[in-house]
């Protein structure tokens, strides 16, 4: 197999500058069939419930049950997926699902007070969402990785109700998926997907209940059901296509930097794989290393599609410059392998997470590492950070003046509110004045 061609910029050239905003260009086009289309789903199911879903899981998923309580697995039913998995496979998960958890037990937040001299007390109390609901790709885009990122994270935190839906087309049921969810601590599946799984979450049915808060990833459908139910509900974030970005050093072996590559080009023809390197030579090499094990990979037309469309190999002056360059790109993943690695690292501003090291590639942290695999995607990483236990608290602040305290902040906010022109506001600060 050709290996398509995949872009050489050089920060030296003339248009350098233009050509980087070339290849980071990217905006979600909004397509007003798919918009139409969830539009008039979400209003279905929130005016017709159960007996939209049903209609809609007949249509695109082709399992026809009798009642909506049909669509419902038990907690047998995931434990029964979990007992089913070959052991080595149920050995990972669990290991994946451990490494999540304690990462995420230090996330969690503690509510706290403080008083003042004259007895007044301030504070911030933490609390946890009531019920979380958690959207799953069925069919071939099953990810239980997906499952423990999500879900683990929202238990920490102390959300009571994890409601999961999954669509299972033609009935077929993902074991890994289900498995995931019973080490998680799901505590309900519904086998629906979609926008009108969307909807039910956001809106309730007689059978599947409203939750506060969606997150998980979905294609096109999903992803606009989210961006109109926000508001109804929170979401986490709509994600765009995967992204990595590698800064080496040259000292790296060349092959694991291409495969590095490939692991974010297999997940879509728009994801975005970008190396910075200041050695000719060495992106030379990566470059070899790309045409030699591409033809190797199951996923070789869309890698090379990627690549091809998206990815880039850019000679750089200098790590410094590397450094500079990759924060103005802001990616979900970056990858620093080079010597030194942590001292590069403290000059980036922006990134979903970093991989520091030769020994650190990305796909660890897709599964294993710890940290969460949900990162923010086109650039959002200058004002966004990876899912975590905090998406899944709340914050009250907490205020209990004192006689004493009411005599000095009845004053302050009745000056204030008189030069807003708040009569009311004022007043009411004021009567609790001694006279």
């Amino acid at each position: 197999m050709q290996l398509a061609e995949i872009s050489r910029l050089d920060s030296e050239n003339s248009d350098f500058e233009q050509s980087l905003t070339r290849l980071l260009a990217y905006e979600a086009t909004q397509d007003s069939r798919i918009e139409q289309t969830v539009a008039q789903i979400l209003a279905d199911v929130r005016a017709r419930g159960d007996e939209a879903l049903l209609e809609y899981t007949r249509r695109f998923d082709r399992l026809d049950v009798a009642n909506a309580a049909a669509l419902e697995l038990s907690r047998e039913d995931l434990q029964q997926a979990l007992d089913a998995l070959d052991p080595v496979r149920r050995d990972a998960l669990q290991a994946a699902a451990t490494r999540v958890r304690l990462f995420h037990d230090r996330q969690r937040a503690d509510s706290w007070s403080y008083t003042e001299p004259d007895g007044t007390r301030l504070g911030q109390r933490v609390t946890a969402l009531d019920r979380v609901g958690l959207y799953v790709p069925g069919g071939k885009a099953a990810y239980p990785s997906s499952v423990l990122m999500n879900a683990i994270p929202a238990k920490v935190a102390g959300v009571p109700e994890l409601i999961m839906v999954v669509p299972t087309p033609d009935g077929v049921r993902n074991g890994m998926v289900l498995a995931a969810a019973a080490i998680a601590g799901v505590d309900r599946v519904f086998t629906i997907g979609g926008a009108q799984a969307v909807g039910a979450l956001a809106y309730g049915t007689a059978t599947v209940p409203a939750v506060d808060k969606i997150v998980g990833p979905g294609n096109a459908y999903v992803a606009e059901a989210k961006r109109r139910v926000f508001g109804t509900v929170g979401i986490d974030m709509i994600a765009g296509p995967s992204e990595i970005l590698i800064l080496a050093d040259g000292s790296t072996e060349p092959d694991w930097v291409a495969m590095d590559l490939f692991s974010q080009a297999e997940h879509d023809e728009m994801a975005q794989s970008i190396l910075l390197c200041p050695d000719a030579d060495y992106i030379d090499q990566v470059h070899r290393a790309i045409t030699r094990l591409l033809p190797q990979m199951q996923r070789r037309e869309t890698i090379a599609r990627s690549l091809a469309d998206r990815g880039a190999l850019i000679k750089v002056r200098d790590m410094r410059e590397a450094c500079e360059i990759a924060s103005r790109i802001a990616p979900e993943h970056l990858e620093i392998s080079a010597r030194d690695a942590a001292a590069w690292a403290e000059q980036i501003r922006h990134a979903g997470a970093l991989f520091l090291g030769p020994w650190s590639s990305e796909s660890l942290g897709d599964y294993c590492a710890g940290p969460n695999h949900v990162l923010p995607t086109m650039r959002t990483a200058r004002f966004s950070s990876p899912l975590g236990v905090y998406d899944f608290q709340k914050r009250s602040s907490i205020i209990e003046v004192s006689r004493e305290g009411a005599q000095v902040l009845g004053q302050i906010a009745g000056t204030l509110a008189d030069g807003e022109g708040l009569q009311a506001h004022a007043a009411s600060a004021r009567m609790r004045l001694s006279s």
